[in-house]
């Protein structure tokens, strides 16, 4: 019942989050406007979240830390995250103290400002997923990388999967 309510709560977030389409700058890559779920079975290379996913951290286990992965231009939350954020949501409740910063990032792909604007709304969207779960929201602060922060250098797909994301960090526990 907890996870069919959890379900409902995340596809209400994906609901309620905005979707713009808009064209990637100039590249060379001849998937580069089309949504790499899209291209399933095409060889495109999606980000294992087995990284990302930490197991059931307690409330005495420091904070989770991970990763939230999406599809290019795209700011839907995906459930196959669910239990990072479930992770970090218990995490941030058994703690009253802690102050989390969900960092978004993007792909290279497209103009400075409107990745700026994509990370924003990608960090936005996993903040109302914990809130939803039952985060503090005062204590959730949002900020965007843009494409300044990537976490793997390259210009190809398998490159551009790992970049588009949310980054957690505790700026204070």
């Amino acid at each position: 019942m907890r996870t069919l309510s959890l379900l409902a709560a995340l596809l209400l977030a994906a609901a309620c989050a905005s979707h713009e389409t808009q064209a990637p700058s100039a590249s060379n890559d001849s998937n580069a406007g089309r949504n790499p779920a899209s291209t399933a079975g095409s060889g495109t290379a999606q980000p294992s979240n087995s990284s990302a996913v930490n197991g059931n951290a307690t409330a005495d286990a420091g904070p989770p830390g991970g990763s939230v992965y999406f599809d290019f231009d795209s700011n839907d939350v995906k459930t196959e995250f669910q239990p990072v954020i479930e992770s970090e949501t218990r995490y941030l409740s058994a703690h009253p103290g802690a102050k989390l910063r969900i960092e978004g990032n993007c792909d290279e792909r497209g103009s400075r400002e409107y990745n700026l604007a994509l990370g924003q709304r990608r960090a936005e969207a996993v903040k109302h997923v914990m809130t939803v779960l039952g985060a503090n929201g005062t204590h959730i602060e949002t900020v965007s990388f843009g494409e300044e922060k990537p976490a793997a250098e390259g210009h190809d797909e398998s490159a551009w999967a790992r970049n588009r994301r949310d980054d957690f960090r505790y700026v204070s526990r």
